[in-house]
């Protein structure tokens, strides 16, 4: 028998989000296209019809996903008022919003500094937002890094 430690029962990482979308090619065209992911997986359940394609940055292990859900019998969802969003960073958010608005993407907030945040070095996160092809919202996170 093995014995149980805490570090081996407590979540260590954020694995994916899983949003459900209406027009699967539509969405992978998206979020490859104008984000910038890569297809890493894709798993289709034909006797419970259904689809999960997973973007990211990496295919490497602990790199977080976004899993695509497409039920086929399904062409549209409700949000509800629990979900926010997802963040991913870019180096030059205003480039970014710029060649994301060219390409027809929806800037919902235009790019600048976050208001009311409280920062140390006096300078304000820069931020946007824009929507994908199902509304969800996505925060552009201005990074350096």
């Amino acid at each position: 028998m093995t014995e149980t430690t805490t570090a081996s029962i407590i979540p260590h990482g954020i694995l994916y989000t899983m949003i459900r979308v209406a027009h699967l090619d539509q969405s992978i065209a998206f979020y490859s296209d104008m984000l910038g992911m890569t297809e890493l997986r894709r798993e289709t359940f034909p006797d419970a019809r259904f689809t999960l394609v997973f973007m990211g940055y990496s295919d490497q292990p602990g790199g977080v996903t976004v899993e695509l859900t497409w039920n086929w019998d399904s062409d549209g969802y409700t949000h509800g008022t629990g979900f926010g969003h997802i963040a991913v960073a870019v180096a030059d958010i205003y480039g970014a919003c710029s060649r994301l608005a060219d390409m027809g993407v929806e800037i919902l907030r235009e790019p600048g500094p976050m208001k009311n945040a409280p920062t140390e070095t006096g300078e304000r996160e820069q931020i946007a937002f824009i929507a994908d092809p199902d509304g969800y919202r996505i925060e552009l996170i201005e990074d350096h890094a």
